[in-house]
């Protein structure tokens, strides 16, 4: 784990009690001790270093204590302070049109573990109906620990959100309000595509979009629609991925032209 999230604030002499399954979740699995420093991201989205100051076994509380020096964390790996600066300019959506639950959760994990900001499951005409109908009844305090547990392993300071189900339609028209936004669709023919350093190749961009098909793929009505909405058709020639692969490797791919992008505009 790479940081702690919490959504109470510290009081005023910079404590933090943490209590219920916050509690047993550090004593339990991360087996926290006095005088352990964990990175801990506080509800206003800040992120502080604190030690363990006390653990109550009676009350079941553990008390920690903000402070500025530094020292071994149990929070392993690099720290989340380390990643933070890679979203701070470009916020990241992906348009996933829905598949199986399974396949789903595992899409919303790995976004959010990449610091995608907003996911927007589609409805799509190659989704199936129990799929659609799952996405929608789908428990919000599930997404949510998905999102919550993804944010601590990854150390990503973005708080990532799930949207309701949208039509592609409606997803189109919410992408449309963003100002400068760059979005691509991916596609499994040439049709029409262009490659990736292309599309974003000298442009400003502070919201980045990718959609992702489901098993099926997406359809050519709505190949079309998405071009007239400003999506970009991009084919990768690489081999036939599965929906969950694709959508990783579609983030994970526009992150890195635009970081290459990036560095090309400072070094003009």
């Amino acid at each position: 784990m790479r940081q702690f999230i919490v959504q109470n604030v510290p009081d005023k002499d910079g404590l933090v009690k943490i209590i219920g399954k916050d509690y047993r979740y550090l004593r339990q699995v991360l087996r926290v001790k006095n005088g352990d420093m964990l990175s801990v991201r506080f509800s206003d989205g800040t992120l502080k270093n604190t030690t363990v100051c006390s653990v109550d076994e009676n009350l079941k509380t553990i008390t920690l204590q903000l402070c500025e020096t530094s020292g071994q964390s149990v929070t392993r790996g690099v720290q989340a302070q380390e990643v933070e600066g890679h979203f701070a300019h470009v916020d990241y959506w992906l348009f996933q049109y829905i598949a199986k639950p399974v396949k789903m959760e595992l899409i919303i994990r790995q976004a959010v573990e990449c610091g995608v900001k907003h996911i927007v499951p589609i409805a799509g005409e190659f989704s199936q109906k129990q799929n659609i109908l799952a996405m929608e009844s789908g428990k919000r305090e599930r997404l949510e620990r998905i999102i919550r547990e993804a944010r601590q392993q990854s150390g990503s300071p973005v708080e990532t959100i799930v949207h309701p189900v949208m039509t592609t339609e409606q997803a189109i028209s919410m992408w449309q309000k963003e100002q400068q936004a760059k979005g691509i669709v991916l596609y499994e023919r040439n049709l029409n595509s262009l490659p990736l350093h292309k599309v974003v190749n000298g442009s400003s961009v502070k919201n980045a979009g990718v959609v992702v098909g489901c098993e099926g793929g997406i359809s050519p009505s709505e190949i079309e629609l998405l071009m007239k909405g400003s999506f970009i058709p991009v084919h990768f020639d690489v081999n036939i991925l599965r929906c969950e692969t694709a959508s990783l490797y579609g983030i994970a791919a526009m992150q890195s032209a635009l970081l290459e992008n990036s560095v090309w505009q400072l070094r003009e």
